[in-house]
Formats: structure tokens, C-alpha cells, sequence
């Protein structure tokens, strides 16, 4: 995937609507399209690109995802990559390509681009699998590596991936002649679908494999190291390219899809980039002052208490909190004092409070002497 902004891709500005995107897709994947292009790399190049510019921006979730995340969102490789959650990879542009004009030319796309059209591969892709990953808060703040154990299709080690006995025993699907898709005519519309004999593989094998029963490929339990970034947040998703199923008769493998799911942690709550803990003061810190150690994600720190701190006071640690996932940026830690009143007090110990209270009065308590003078409105005090 290329790093060009997908709306520069498409030509159309952020605020394009849907119909102005289709349209702009449209009228480049035209002008782009391989079958018009024979031989121009670099013209398949910007069509590949162009199909996952459209597929990006024509799904409103993706969007959104891709104008928050940016090429972050789709980042893959063989280590995995950032991203967020609930979708799955991009599409063949062949496919997406069909999809978006869906037969319209009445005879179909040899008609429309002059001739035959032309198979990139007669090779079927794998399918793109999902794992589902638990991590704890430590491990979203600092990142991490983890190893995950899959069961997944494997190429044939017997064949080389080819589904024959003899490395060549493969020949053209009869039903559909090669193309891996079937056209049926309904009204002015063509419908293409997978061919049902070779299953979108556009060939058959007249000695199939023992080991893969002609596939090319065996299912069998995979390792697979994944990195997972620092900010990571629940429902984050990370592909990791070419992890997932082999594809058929030696198809390109589909992608890994590993959505995160952060655990909750018994001292923090999280909140995008912040993070809250709520922790005991003493009654004698809370009136007389003092210092507070608290707890970090990054060790022990501690927090100035002034004089006469009242119970659920909001104290603020800067970039204390989580990192901004691909941002040099942390959030803030912000801490909950809540004053802890003695329960347990022998005889002397309660002695002394009365005393203490006695010698305070009452013109010693701002909360109490505002609440009174607003009652007063209601009550006889």
C-alpha cells in the first residue's frame, strides 16, 4: 500500500461525499484499468492503489477510522501493525472493481474494455483470518511482542503448492475456460460469480495431491510474532500480511486480523489517553498537609496535599497517563484523593477527638458554615 493521501489519491477533497468519491473512482479505474493498460506497471500500480483509496473512503466506518488514523489504520506487515477494530483487509481490486460497475455494460468487461479480459492469476487467495487478543494495561502503555498459536491452511510442502501429484497436472476449468468466474445473464445486467467447478482457481487438477487432495495446500498449527505499538486501545486491530490462509494451487495467502482487547486493570481506568485512580488519604494528611506517593504505570510518584484537602479534590500528574499510539505524546494521570475516617479508636484516641473538636468550634468548617447559611432559607438552624 502506498503512502498517498487516499482523498489525493481519488483527487476529491475531505468533505467529498459518497457520490463524488465513487464517481472519482469510477473515471480513473477506467482509465487505469490493466486490461486497457497491457504491460503498464505502473498504470496496475495506480489502479491497486486507487481500489484501496475507494474501498477506505466508500465505507463510512473506515473513514472515519482512516481521517483519525491515517495510512496507520490499514498498516501491516509481516510484524503486524496499528490499526482499529471491525473490518477486514482490502479487496482484489479486480473484485472491487466489478463490484462497484457490477455488470452494467450488459456484456460485461470484455465488451467494455474490446476483448477478453485478462486473468492476473489463476490463483485463488487464502481467506483473511481473525484472532482475538487479550492484553493488560501495562502491555497497551509500554508495547509489546507477543507469539500467537494459529490453525491455519499452510502451502503443501508434498506439491510445492501446485494441488498435483506431479508438479503439472493442472489444465484450464472446462466450466468456466480459465476465468475462475461464471457470467449469467439477468435482463440488462451481467452477474459474475466464483465458478462453482474450480472455485475461482480457473483450473482443475487431473492428479490431485494425496497430501492436499489436489488444494495445494494443508491445514496445520502456525507461530506467528506479532508487535503490538504503545497506545494501543480496546478494539484495536493489526494485520499481519500473508498470516492468514494460504490460498489455493499456490493463490497470494490472505492477511491476519489480531483485535486487541485491553483488560481491566484493578488501580486505573482509562479514557483515551488518560488515565483516573482514586486513592485513600489519611484524615491527619488531609487537615494538616503532606505528601502522597502514588502509583504509576512507570513506577512510584507522589503528589503535594495541602492543607485542609477535601475529599474527591482532583490532582493532576502530567504525562503520567498512556502514550498517543504513533505520537511522541503521553495523557495525564489524574488522581482522586478520598479521606479516610478512622473506624477503629480505643478510648484515649477518642478522648483526644472530642477535645479536638471542642477546641476547633464551629467557625472552623467553610463546607459546613456555606451549607447552613443556604438552609437556613428552609430550615429553622
Amino acid at each position: 500500500m502506498g503512502d498517498r493521501d487516499f482523498y489525493e489519491v481519488l483527487g476529491v477533497a475531505k468533505d467529498a461525499s459518497p457520490e463524488e468519491i465513487k464517481k472519482a473512482y469510477r473515471k480513473l479505474a477506467v482509465k487505469f484499468h490493466p486490461d486497457k493498460n497491457p504491460g503498464d506497471n505502473e498504470a496496475e500500480e495506480k489502479f491497486k492503489e486507487l481500489g484501496q483509496a475507494y474501498e477506505a473512503l466508500s465505507d463510512a466506518d473506515k473513514r472515519a477510522a482512516y481521517d483519525r488514523y491515517g495510512h496507520q489504520a490499514f498498516a501491516g506487515g509481516g510484524g503486524g501493525g496499528g490499526g482499529y477494530g471491525g473490518f477486514g483487509g482490502f479487496h482484489d481490486p479486480m473484485d472491487l472493481f466489478s463490484q462497484v460497475f457490477g455488470g452494467a455494460f450488459g456484456g460485461g468487461f470484455e465488451e467494455f474494455f474490446g476483448g477478453g479480459r485478462r486473468q492476473q492469476s489463476n490463483k485463488q487467495r487464502g481467506s483473511d483470518l481473525r484472532y482475538d487478543l487479550e492484553i493488560s494495561l501495562e502491555e497497551a502503555a509500554t508495547g509489546v511482542e507477543k507469539e500467537l498459536e494459529i490453525e491455519h491452511y499452510n502451502s503443501c510442502e508434498t506439491c510445492s503448492a501446485s494441488g498435483s501429484k506431479s508438479g503439472g497436472g493442472s489444465r484450464p476449468c472446462s466450466t468456466c475456460g480459465g476465468r475462475g468466474v461464471v457470467a449469467r445473464q439477468a435482463g440488462i445486467f451481467v452477474q459474475q460469480s466464483t465458478c462453482p467447478e474450480c472455485r475461482g482457481a480457473g483450473e482443475t487438477v487431473s492428479d490431485p495431491c494425496g497430501d492436499c487432495s489436489g488444494e495445494g495446500r494443508v491445514q496445520k498449527p502456525s507461530r506467528i510474532k506479532i508487535r503490538i505499538p504503545a497506545g494501543v486501545e480496546d478494539g484495536t486491530r493489526l494485520r499481519s500480511s500473508g498470516n492468514g490462509d494460504a490460498g489455493v494451487r499456490g493463490g497470494t495467502a490472505g492477511d491476519l486480523y489480531v483485535f486487541l482487547e485491553v483488560a481491566e486493570h484493578d488501580v486505573f481506568e482509562r479514557d483515551s489517553r488518560d488515565l483516573f485512580c482514586r486513592m485513600p488519604l489519611p484524615f491527619s494528611t488531609a487537615a494538616l498537609g503532606g505528601e502522597l506517593k502514588v502509583p504509576t504505570l512507570d513506577g512510584q510518584s507522589s503528589i503535594k496535599i495541602p492543607a485542609g484537602t477535601q475529599g474527591g479534590t482532583l490532582f493532576r500528574l502530567r504525562e503520567r497517563g498512556m502514550p498517543v499510539l504513533s505520537s511522541p505524546k503521553k495523557g495525564d494521570l489524574h488522581v482522586e484523593v478520598q479521606v479516610e475516617v478512622p473506624t477503629r479508636l480505643n478510648s484515649d484516641q477518642q478522648d483526644k477527638l472530642r477535645e479536638f473538636s471542642e477546641s476547633i468550634g464551629e467557625h472552623n468548617s467553610p463546607m459546613q458554615e456555606s451549607f447552613v447559611a443556604k438552609a437556613k432559607r428552609f430550615f429553622d438552624f
